[in-house]
């Protein structure tokens, strides 16, 4: 049996807060705790206990939901942020926000952010729409390579250590690789491919031949005449989703299907 997530809503908005309240209420395993109508009512209710999740809007009078984010004290609840404004992601992954949502909120994004916090809770629990896979042999699970905490990039000035959280791509220019970060653009000696084992695998995909992308970077999607994508980054990078890479990005983020996934 699945533990049921507590959740404090936090939007200084009162049909917002009912909106999120009535979404989470249709949810399994889910059960609204509070409410906090600004960043100082967040760090109250969190110190009182009892809060799992926090949904968290980033325009809050006082306190702002990132001040209140960065304030908030260790062992603290999972942070989803809420809001219309996805250029401030980068910004909420730095203070430890596991996730963002962008208003209005689609009641299957809200419960795939959900599902991602109870993984990281229960370690042994899985979305419900993804089916157990059979466990391979120790030998070879120990075999597989694992995703770096920070990723090492040597420079002239030295070995930069990146967290793999603050890169919102790799692409690949004639037979330079270029890592984009939130520190800066590094060229590396890593191949694309080299990158995507590294990385984690929940957050980078192989979107094109040619670039690496981690989609909680991603700001926007802008469809291409080919049936692609150009994602903007947070930071305003612009990079292309082939076609293919398309289809499987409208099947991770619960969106139609268009025409061209009829084929």
């Amino acid at each position: 049996m699945s533990t049921t997530l507590r959740v404090l809503i936090a939007d200084d908005e009162l049909l917002a807060r009912k909106r999120l309240s009535r979404l989470l209420t249709a949810l399994p395993d889910v059960e609204v705790c509070g409410e906090a109508a600004d960043g100082e009512a967040v760090l109250a209710a969190v110190r009182a206990g009892g809060v799992d999740v926090v949904l968290l809007d980033i325009h809050m009078p006082g306190l702002s939901g990132l001040d209140a984010l960065a304030l908030l004290p260790q062992g603290r609840p999972h942070v989803v942020l809420c809001t219309a404004h996805a250029e401030h992601a980068v910004e909420a992954f730095e203070h430890g926000a596991m996730d963002y949502v962008l208003k209005p909120v689609e009641p299957a994004r809200l419960q795939k952010a959900l599902e991602r916090v109870r993984a990281r809770m229960e370690p042994d629990a899985r979305p419900r729409d993804v089916a157990p896979v059979a466990e391979k042999p120790t030998a070879v699970a120990s075999a597989a390579p694992r995703a770096l905490a920070r990723l090492p990039i040597p420079t002239r000035q030295g070995i930069v250590l990146v967290d793999p959280e603050t890169i919102s791509h790799a692409s690949l220019d004639d037979e330079l690789v270029t890592v984009f970060t939130a520190q800066g653009e590094f060229l590396t000696d890593f191949t694309l491919n080299e990158l995507a084992e590294k990385l984690p695998a929940e957050l980078f995909h192989r979107v094109h031949r040619r670039a690496l992308l981690n989609l909680r970077q991603v700001a926007r999607l802008e469809p291409l005449e080919t049936g692609g994508y150009l994602a903007r980054t947070a930071r305003g990078h612009a990079v292309e989703v082939s076609r293919q890479s398309a289809r499987e990005l409208r099947r991770m983020l619960g969106l139609r299907r268009g025409a061209e996934d009829e084929g």
